[in-house]
C-alpha cells in the first residue's frame, strides 16, 4: 500500500480539489483506495458540497452519516483551527496518538490522507499538522496556489517539511483567484526548489458538485 498526506501551506487553496482529483482517477485506472479527511472544521451536515462530502462523492460513496463519520471522525461546527473549534465547542481536543492510529487502519493500494488548514495549524493545545504528518512520516504532496503571496508561503512550507525530515513526493499548484499568472507562480517556485520535486499545475475550476472530473491528469504523482 502506498500512503500520502495531503497538505498545504495554508486554508482554502486546493487540498480537497487534488484529494478529489486523485481519488477519482486512481479509481478510475482500477485502483483501490482509502480517501480520509479525519479532521474538518467549519462543517455543515447540510451543506452538499463540504470536503468530506465531495471526497466520499469522488469516491462513489453517499455521503450518509456513517459514511461521514467512517471518514472524518473529528468534525467542528466552528470554522476555526481544530484546537479552538474543540475549545469553543467544548469537545476533547484532537488527541495526535489516536489520530494517528485511525490513519494508518487501512488497506487498499492506496490511502490518502487529506490535513486540515495549513502546516503549522494547530489541531490541539501542543501539535500542529506538522506533527501529525511527523507522527505518519509518509510522502506528503503539497499543495500551493498561485495567490501573491504564495512563493514565500510555499518555500517556507518546503523548508519546514524537510526540516522534519518529511519526504515532498510532489507540489501541486492549484490555480487561485487572483492577478498572478499560474505558469509565472510555477517558473519561480522551480528556480527556489532545493530538490528534484515534480511540479504539477491544475487551471482553475469553476464546476460545481463534481469538480474532481474537470482536473488534469495527475495521479502519475502517486506512482
Amino acid at each position: 500500500m502506498q500512503s500520502f498526506f495531503i497538505a498545504a501551506p495554508g486554508t482554502g487553496i486546493g487540498k480537497t480539489v487534488v484529494t478529489t482529483a486523485l481519488c477519482w482517477q486512481l479509481r478510475q485506472s482500477g485502483k483501490k483506495l482509502t480517501a480520509l479527511k479525519p479532521v474538518i472544521s467549519g462543517y455543515d451536515p447540510d451543506d452538499e458540497q463540504n470536503d468530506t462530502a465531495l471526497i466520499l462523492k469522488s469516491c462513489s460513496i453517499t455521503p450518509t452519516e456513517e459514511a461521514v463519520e467512517a471518514v472524518s471522525p473529528w468534525r467542528f461546527a466552528a470554522p476555526l483551527a481544530p484546537d479552538m473549534a474543540a475549545a469553543r465547542e467544548g469537545k476533547p481536543p484532537v488527541d495526535l496518538e489516536a489520530l494517528t492510529a485511525f490513519c494508518r487502519n487501512g488497506g487498499e493500494d492506496y490511502m490518502l490522507v487529506e490535513g486540515i488548514g495549513g502546516v503549522m495549524t494547530p489541531i490541539n493545545d501542543r501539535h500542529t499538522v506538522l506533527d501529525w504528518m511527523a507522527a505518519l512520516g509518509w510522502p506528503v504532496i503539497l499543495v500551493a496556489g498561485s495567490y501573491l503571496g504564495s512563493i514565500s508561503h510555499t518555500l517556507m512550507a518546503l523548508e519546514v517539511l524537510r526540516a522534519r525530515g518529511l519526504s515532498v513526493k510532489a507540489l501541486v499548484v492549484s490555480e487561485s483567484e487572483s492577478s498572478v499568472l499560474l505558469e509565472d507562480t510555477v517558473a519561480t517556485l522551480e528556480k527556489f526548489l532545493l530538490a528534484p520535486i515534480p511540479v504539477v499545475k491544475i487551471p482553475r475550476i469553476v464546476a460545481q458538485g463534481d469538480l474532481w472530473k474537470h482536473a488534469p491528469p495527475i495521479s502519475g504523482i502517486c506512482t
